[in-house]
């Protein structure tokens, strides 16, 4: 196209209009949170860890939001354009199973580590400095890729739709999420999360409508369907039964499957902000918040994909004369979905385009930047430089942190646009740089006896075989031509992957195995309690773990656990020391209770989603008659619907009762200056 769907100052006017308006909108909420709530902004737990006590809705919320990149909403639908509907399988499937393995990872921080602030601080108490400087790697080597794909992705399709400078919007994206960011912490992108999770619903379900109901060029399933048809003998997909878009028979996409598998482990178990979210959650509830989320956020890329990334197909080769057309750079930048939507809906398409893709950025973008200066703040300037810092000091690196890596995402991501990688090849690329240290991290909260120094030999040799086997298969395959075409192939990806993720975790486990540790789950529990305890007339108890509040009650009890010249306050109950085994008890029991349950609903998930509903349907080369394909578009769209319900209404059903707090302080400013 030589010009561009809407004018140039669309781009500019969403990307620092939207950013400026939900950045007033959350300083207003920070106010009001101040002003009406027991929660203060001022507090660097506050800031840091939402006090620890979201409900789980927002938790789900927080998880979809932070879950759905760029690459969510467009590299899924590249799939659906490549390999047909299983794409959209494998790319929801194989991206929701570690949300959803997650919720059992919650549940054992909640039980061993319950006041960490990152997952780093539990490394560094169980296995020492060297450990903690190798995973220190792997964390930010996670938020880097995480941040550049995201931004990349973003500036692409802003510059696509409206003729934007690449660059303005590499750099004007994350300093506008800073905005917000600094001024209400971990709260403010919870309730950014949730905000930009409901419109996102919307927009996602009006699409979905417009191609199967209301399009006069598809408007229907059974239309879609002769259309795809017509596409397969047109131009029929290489390894996919009969050259079809309508089967799960798809070598390639089978391919991308294990790629997608293996490489979202890292960016979920490595990133500190689904730790974050852990960490933020109310104890009892984590595991909740984790389930749903993954459950919620499973309909989205399959929602988008189905209704976009097939559309794309549709008006590319369902026609005798092409609606669209898409450049092989242009499907590895994410661009059918936009294509599709400016094709169907005109120029409102391109807008709600637009709009969608930038709460998608932004939202994950706020995620990211809080997580990377909790790691910076807590894991480089308190354990290196400035240990034992005071509350002002962190909430004043936090922020520095906070605005710094907004401008090194907008630095990394306009270096990688020039050097000619697209999102696409980064979102492959993942699992070979960070699949290794998946296993040790894993295992580092949930196993005793993993070993400190096999874990990080598993991490580090991990890391170099995936690297390796990357490119000794790269020159093997392509006559010893190494460059980003060339490493960008399905089997020079799947090898580094596989290699990265295999070898750090069979190395971790076999090493656990021979020199198995013994180790003491009290050392991390007791990571940051004596800092964060701090009495005040209003107790906030709940957002507090009973074992914990038993501890600080024991550490009273002995005169070790008040600070000079504090006084215990009449909401500060004493136990003996004889009463608080029976209540951490009852309280890990309660917590392995939630594990399990995580366990039998994650692992039955998991196997339904990869083996039970897929495989069958790839092994036996069936492809979809129009009755069912329909079948297959309605439970994509149904799917949508229940996620809106889960993060989008019951969070606000779940808060009613602190808006109505809200709402009659508001009115009682009000009438008081009346």
């Amino acid at each position: 196209m030589s010009s561009t769907v809407l004018p140039q100052g669309a781009g500019y006017g969403v990307v620092i209009g939207m950013g400026l308006f939900f950045s007033l909108l959350m300083v207003g909420i920070a106010k009001l949170q101040t002003r009406y709530t027991s929660h203060k902004t001022s507090s660097a737990e506050e800031f840091n860890s939402a006090s620890r006590s979201v409900p789980p809705g927002l938790i789900a919320a927080g998880i979809v939001s932070a879950w759905t990149w760029a690459a969510t909403l467009l590299q899924s639908s590249a799939t659906a354009y490549k390999f047909g509907i299983s794409g959209p399988w494998w790319y929801a499937s194989g991206a929701a199973i570690q949300v959803l393995l997650f919720a059992m990872i919650s549940s054992k921080l909640k039980q061993h580590a319950p006041f960490c602030h990152t997952y780093l601080e539990i490394i560094k108490a169980r296995w020492g400095r060297t450990a903690h400087l190798v995973f220190l790697f792997f964390a930010l080597a996670t938020n880097i890729i995480v941040s550049t794909m995201l931004i990349l992705g973003g500036s692409a399709t802003v510059t696509d739709l409206t003729g934007m400078n690449t660059v303005a919007a590499c750099f004007l994206i994350p300093l506008g999420v800073s905005i917000y960011v600094l001024t209400g912490g971990m709260r403010a992108t919870l309730i950014a999360d949730y905000s930009h999770t409901l419109v996102l619903y919307c927009i996602l379900i009006s699409f979905a409508l417009v191609a199967y109901a209301t399009s006069p060029i598809i408007g229907s399933p059974s239309k879609m369907w002769e259309l795809l048809n017509y596409a397969a003998g047109a131009n029929p997909i290489s390894g996919n039964a009969q050259g079809s878009y309508l089967t799960m028979r798809s070598k390639s996409g089978l391919i991308f499957g294990v790629l997608n598998i293996v490489g979202n482990f890292g960016t979920v178990f490595n990133d500190q902000a689904y730790w974050q979210r852990a960490i933020a959650s109310d104890p009892k509830t984590s595991v909740k918040a984790f389930l749903w989320g993954g459950i919620a956020w499973f309909g989205i890329p399959l929602g988008i994909a189905t209704s976009l990334g097939l559309s794309a197909v549709a008006l590319a080769h369902g026609t005798s004369t092409p609606i669209i057309t898409l450049t092989a750079d242009e499907v590895s930048a994410g661009l059918p979905a936009v294509k599709a939507a400016s094709a169907l809906m005109g120029q409102s398409g391109a807008t709600a385009m637009l709009i969608l893709l930038f709460l998608a950025v932004t939202s994950a973008c706020s995620a990211e930047q809080i997580a990377v200066s909790s790691i910076l703040t807590y894991d480089i300037f308190g354990t290196y430089i400035r240990p034992n810092p005071s509350e002002k000091q962190i909430l004043w690196v936090s922020h520095i942190c906070i605005f710094s890596y907004a401008l090194f995402m907008g630095a990394i991501a306009t270096a990688f646009n020039y050097i000619g990688v697209s999102m696409g090849y980064l979102y492959e690329l993942m699992g070979c740089i960070i699949g290794s240290a998946v296993v040790p991290i894993a295992l580092c909260i949930t196993w005793r006896k993993c070993n400190g120094t096999g874990a990080c030999v598993g991490a580090v040799l991990g890391f170099c075989a995936g690297v390796a086997g990357w490119l000794g298969i790269t020159s093997t395959l392509n006559d010893g031509v190494i460059n980003v075409t060339t490493t960008f192939g399905d089997y020079e990806m799947l090898t580094g992957n596989l290699l990265s993720i295999g070898i750090g975790g069979i190395i971790t486990v076999a090493w656990s195995y021979i020199h198995p540790a013994n180790f003491d789950w009290d050392i991390t529990r007791s990571i940051n309690n004596k800092e964060d305890f701090i009495l005040t007339e209003n107790n906030e108890s709940s957002a507090k773990p009973l074992a914990y509040e038993d501890e600080k009650e024991k550490l009273d009890f002995a005169g070790e656990g008040l600070q000079d010249g504090v006084e215990p306050t009449r909401n500060t109950t004493h136990t003996t020391v004889e009463a608080q085994p029976t209540d951490m008890a009852k309280e890990n029991e309660e917590l392995q209770k939630a594990f399990r349950f995580a366990a039998v609903a994650a692992l039955s998930l998991i196997v339904i989603l990869i083996f039970v509903i897929p495989l069958p349907l790839f092994f036996a080369s069936h492809v979809y008659p129009a009755k069912g394909f329909t079948a297959w578009v309605c439970i994509s769209l149904i799917w949508l619907f229940v996620g809106l319900g889960m993060v989008g209404i019951y969070p606000a059903w779940e808060a009613r009762k602190g808006l109505m707090k809200v709402g009659k302080g508001i009115m009682r400013d009000i009438t008081r200056r009346n």
